[in-house]
């Protein structure tokens, strides 16, 4: 038997982990040196009153995790002689996996019959999402750690997200975009458009001027790039711009049709603190990132 447990970065609420029967770790953000961690600090995340601080100034910070904290959620069940598997965020974006690789470490040496399986989902947000859902019904399926750790290897790189945003001070700021400084330059009223690449990493990739010129553009990639799309989930994300993210919504309905499984979310508070406000992005099934 083994646990599955994934993190908040990933859009996941506590309501739909349990649907899939996930534990969930929360990656905590600061405001005014106050630390607040996601679904242990409060039951539900109101996306607009976060994101209307945003945009009336407040800049969060995030930070990442003790190795004592990662001991915290995986040794309970290590001692009742089961497995865990943890399905997280992109280990390139965070220094946080150094503390778990300790914690890894340190409980093999505890409980070196017991096994602790990572999959990197090389995302964040819906890009993780996706790929956290899809493992959630191969373990509702019954397949085994082994069976879900060889799908992921080629599996996780056919999830692309393709999203972008609006207030380019949130990440000038965080420094968690490649190329994006000297894609943008001080150019205004631009949009970057970001991708998540298989290296884990966001990328500036395009740009566009205008939200219908924007949601075009992002349309081309998901026609470029789509594989199998009505196969799989397409997950729409914003950061309390709901109404874009409908236009989004419908386009692609009028695109592949009203049964695409599409579905809606408001991306979570700590990685939102690196995209700011009104932005959005969409994840799809791909032939590559």
């Amino acid at each position: 038997m083994f646990i599955l447990f994934t993190d908040t970065d990933t859009d996941i609420t506590p309501e739909v982990a349990r649907g899939f029967g996930y534990h969930l770790i929360s990656m905590p953000y600061s405001i005014d040196d106050k630390e607040v961690f996601p679904y242990e600090d409060f039951d539900t995340f109101d996306g607009h009153a976060f994101y209307d601080m945003l945009r009336k100034g407040v800049m969060p910070k995030t930070s990442g995790l003790s190795p004592e904290r990662y001991m915290e959620y995986f040794e309970p069940f290590f001692k009742e002689g089961k497995d865990v598997m943890y399905v997280h965020f992109s280990r390139a974006m965070s220094g946080t996996f150094n503390a778990l690789n300790v914690a890894e470490k340190e409980l093999k040496e505890k409980y070196p019959e017991r096994k602790l399986y990572l999959i990197d989902t090389k995302g964040i947000t819906i890009g993780s999402l996706n790929i956290v859902k899809e493992i959630g019904d191969l373990y509702l399926a019954g397949k085994t750690p082994e069976e879900i750790t060889e799908w992921a290897k080629t599996e996780v790189d056919k999830f692309a997200i393709y999203f972008f945003a609006e207030h380019l001070n949130f990440f000038r700021r965080s420094g968690r975009v490649t190329n994006f400084a000297a894609f943008m330059g001080n150019l205004i009223g631009i949009r970057p458009i970001i991708y998540m690449g298989s290296d884990g990493m966001m990328t500036s990739c395009d740009k566009a001027r205008g939200r219908k010129a924007t949601l075009a553009k992002i349309m081309d990639k998901v026609e470029e790039l789509g594989d199998h799309i009505k196969d799989h989930r397409v997950i729409i994300a914003h950061t309390d711009a709901p109404d874009v993210a409908k236009e989004l919504g419908d386009m692609m309905l009028q695109k592949y049709g009203d049964d695409l499984r599409l579905e809606y979310v408001i991306v979570n508070p700590t990685a939102g603190s690196h995209c700011g406000p009104d932005g959005v992005g969409i994840s799809f099934h791909a032939i590559h990132r």
